[in-house]
């Protein structure tokens, strides 16, 4: 669903973020006594070590000198908890380049440096292992189009092509919203169950049933979406829009394009399959790759819930094609609007309202005249997140997706 709505770029985000809450934990335990100035803290990554120091590079892009003195704690901090209460101490040899790294100590005798008291580091290599489980976990979620949500019992129903998909959650399960004022995954806001409703797009990632068509959720990330899909009828690009009529909606619609915008061409020979596919779905038989299984959300374009009658997706769509082409979307030869043609085919998942009350591109391709011959209602559609779509369970390598999670773009 996500590059059906996030670029999967997001648990390798989430893990970036993980300073956020360290450094305030670390803070709050290191408060200096009334009337006393705090040591000066620090975080971001090494750039450099030698035997008895390091360069840490702070997320405003400044270098900052940090010497190691033989009392200094090191503590080694599990990405997966990112609880510095069970951190483990280390020593100088644990830290290398492009590891994360939170210091505490005094100012050092040149400008922007400081001697450690205390440093909280987050391996690399740690990161990345963390990272790779929960890509492979978005890559075997699911999603669709919300149809209920009962939040007294954090159950949600929803619609991916012709199944129904019900997401139950509990307490301990993350709620994340697309932004509406972004198109990028990192934006997404923390949520809950009770503010999702009936038409959002939903992916989740978590423990399904042997059948597909339930699953209990560890993380879900929703949004508001539209999907659009026709021949373009103007290209504007100094103003940064297009403008189609849709099949489904019957209605013209012009449509923003950002610098964020995946912009992508599809080539004759996989419309041709595509197309097929999506034939086979509208006909009744099982699109490849339709099983209940989705992209990760993260990146717009490439993997994410769709499907829908109307602009926000509703129920009906064949999914078959639609999976397979948001899988492969990061794959295709990029595109700039002045390349595109009044009269070209074009596919578009969009976030709503984002631009001057305009729905805002975050995944188009074109070249897609096949497939819409094939849909001629407009019933195949793209997906907004792409949180880490990749090669599907039972898939070939062909056509699926290598995004890394949501908010990746």
């Amino acid at each position: 669903m996500p590059k059906t709505i996030f670029r999967a770029a997001a648990p390798a985000v989430a893990l970036l973020l993980c300073f956020s809450p360290l450094a305030k934990a670390q803070g709050a335990s290191s408060a200096a006594p009334a009337g006393q100035s705090a040591a000066p803290r620090q975080s971001g990554t090494v750039k450099a070590v030698t035997p008895r120091d390091f360069v840490l590079t702070n997320a405003a892009g400044q270098d900052f000198a940090v010497t190691v003195p033989p009392g200094a704690r090191i503590l080694l901090v599990d990405p997966a908890t990112k609880d510095v209460k069970t951190a483990q101490p280390g020593s100088m040899t644990d830290i290398s380049a492009s590891d994360k790294a939170i210091v505490t100590g005094t100012p050092g005798d040149a400008g922007q440096s400081l001697t450690a008291t205390r440093i909280y580091l987050l391996k690399s290599s740690a990161i990345a292992a963390v990272h790779s489980q929960e890509q492979a976990a978005w890559a075997r979620s699911v999603g669709g189009i919300v149809r209920s949500v009962d939040p007294a019992t954090g159950t949600i129903t929803a619609a991916n092509g012709a199944r129904t998909i019900t997401v139950n959650t509990s307490p301990s399960t993350t709620v994340r919203r697309y932004a509406g004022g972004s198109v990028r995954f990192e934006d997404a806001v923390k949520s809950t169950v009770a503010a999702i409703q009936p038409g959002d797009q939903i992916q989740a990632r978590g423990q399904r049933s042997p059948d597909g068509t339930s699953i209990a959720a560890d993380e879900i990330v929703t949004g508001s979406f539209s999907n659009f899909s026709g021949l373009l009828t103007e290209v504007d690009p100094a103003a940064g829009t297009v403008t189609l009529k849709d099949l489904a909606t019957k209605r013209t619609v012009t449509v923003a394009l950002t610098g964020q915008t995946n912009l992508r061409h599809l080539p004759a020979t996989f419309a041709q399959g595509m197309a097929g596919r999506g034939a086979g779905a509208s006909q009744g038989a099982p699109a490849a790759g339709q099983a209940a299984q989705s992209p990760g959300p993260g990146q717009p374009a490439a993997a994410s819930p769709t499907g829908g009658a109307s602009q926000s997706g509703g129920a009906g769509r064949p999914a078959g094609a639609r999976m397979d082409l948001s899988r492969m979307v990061n794959r295709l030869p990029t595109e700039t609007i002045a390349e595109l043609k009044p009269g070209e085919a074009v596919m578009i998942v969009a976030s709503n309202g984002v631009s001057a009350g305009r729905p805002t591109a975050i995944t188009m391709v074109s070249g897609v005249e096949q497939i819409l011959a094939a849909s001629p209602n407009g019933q195949t559609t793209l997906s907004p997140w792409s949180l880490g779509a990749g090669q599907g369970e039972g898939e070939g390598t062909e056509g699926s997706g290598g995004n890394s999670g949501p908010g990746g773009r």
